[in-house]
């Protein structure tokens, strides 16, 4: 019964890792639209100076590849690595 309710916690914990993720994403796309959007028109008026929104499109797109490898691109830690771990401390001491 025990192992069921770790599974459905570590289940649990990916789900909110997706949808945090998700969101997170979504703020991103519509933040970076938004500044753009202020670019292109202050371009209009101004002959399209320097770029500024790439800096926080740049910047904030690194966090949010970070974020998308801690959510997708990992795996969760397994009792053979924990227990590989200990041995090796062991060892050390």
């Amino acid at each position: 019964m025990e192992a069921a309710e770790d599974l459905r916690e570590t289940a649990m914990k990916q789900i909110k890792k997706r949808r945090d993720f998700r969101s997170h994403l979504v703020i991103y796309l519509l933040v970076n639209l938004l500044l753009w959007g202020i670019w292109v028109v202050g371009g209009i008026a101004d002959g399209f100076g320097f770029p500024w929104p790439v800096f926080v499109t740049g910047g904030w797109g690194v966090g949010l590849l970070i974020n998308a490898w801690d959510t997708y691109g990992t795996s969760p830690i397994t009792e053979q690595e924990v227990q590989a771990e200990i041995e090796r401390l062991k060892e050390r001491t």
